[in-house]
C-alpha cells in the first residue's frame, strides 16, 4: 500500500551492482530501510543518489507493510534542498557525526511527529546559521536525549549519571553553566565554551548516549569531527 511521507536520509551502503539500501527517518513510520534501485548506473539519467546524503530532507511516496524489514520507493524529491550543509566542511562534519549518532539511537519504527519536527528544525537550523554554530552538534545530542526518554533534567544529573558508570565527568563552572543551558534552552542558544571544554563536553555527551542506548560501537565519524572543528 503507498503512503505519502515527510523523511530525513541517515545513511546508505551499496546493494547489489547498481543499487543501494537506504536507511531514512521518516514521519509517519520512524526508523525506516528502503532499497532504491538502479541508483549507481552509469545510465541513469539523474543523480538519485544525492537525495541519500546525510540529513538530506525528502518528501516520499513509498511502499509500507510493518512484517516488511526492506520496504520499496515509489516517489521521492528532496523536500528543501539544502544548500550550506553539503558544502561547508564543518557543518558537513557535523551532519555526519550527528547522523552516526541517529543512525544508532533511533530504534523505532513507527511514527513520532514531535521528534521527526525536531529533527527537521535543527537541521533548517543549521542550514541557515552562518556562524555561531560550532556548539550545534552539542546542543543538537543534548536536547535530543529528551526526545529519546533519557534527557537529564541539569548539569549535576547529567554528571551524576556519568559518575554511577564510572565515567571522569568533572565539569568546570563555564562548562556546568553550557551544559544547563544546552539542555534546557531550545538549539541555537548561544553559549560559551573554549574548544578544550567543547571536546571534553562533546566526549562526556558520546558516554552519556552510550550508557543509555545499547550496542552503540565505535562513532566513526568522530575523528572527522574533531577535524573540521579543531
Amino acid at each position: 500500500m503507498l503512503h505519502k511521507t515527510r523523511g530525513i536520509a541517515l545513511s546508505y551502503i551499496r546493494y547489489r551492482e547498481t543499487s543501494i539500501i537506504a536507511r531514512v527517518y521518516t514521519e509517519a513510520f520512524g526508523l525506516q530501510s528502503y532499497v532504491v534501485n538502479n541508483v549507481r548506473s552509469a545510465k541513469s539519467k539523474t543523480n538519485k543518489i544525492a537525495l541519500f546524503q546525510p540529513m538530506t530532507l525528502l518528501d516520499m511516496v513509498v511502499y509500507y507493510k510493518d512484517d516488511r524489514d526492506l520496504n520499496r520507493l515509489s516517489e521521492i524529491k528532496t523536500l528543501h534542498p539544502l544548500q550550506s550543509i553539503p558544502f561547508d566542511i564543518a557543518k558537513s562534519g557535523i551532519a555526519l557525526f550527528l547522523t552516526e549518532m541517529l543512525t544508532k539511537s533511533l530504534k523505532e519504527e513507527s511514527g513520532n511527529p514531535m521528534l521527526f519536527q525536531f529533527l527537521l528544525e535543527s537541521i533548517l537550523l543549521l542550514e541557515h546559521l552562518e556562524t555561531g554554530y560550532e556548539n550545534f552538534h552539542l546542543a543538537f545530542l543534548a536536547k535530543l536525549s529528551a526526545y529519546l526518554g533519557f534527557g537529564a533534567e541539569n548539569a549535576r544529573e547529567f554528571e551524576q549519571q556519568l559518575r554511577e558508570h564510572s565515567y571522569p565527568f568533572l565539569p568546570n563552572a563555564e562548562t556546568e553553566l553550557a551544559l544547563n543551558t544546552l539542555l534546557r534552552r531550545p538549539v541555537g542558544t548561544a553559549v560559551r565554551l573554549s574548544r578544550a571544554d567543547r571536546l571534553n563536553l562533546l566526549e562526556a555527551l558520546v558516554a552519556y548516549y552510550r550508557i543509555h542506548v545499547d550496542a552503540m560501537g565505535e562513532i566513526k565519524s568522530l575523528a572527522v569531527l574533531h577535524e573540521v572543528m579543531s
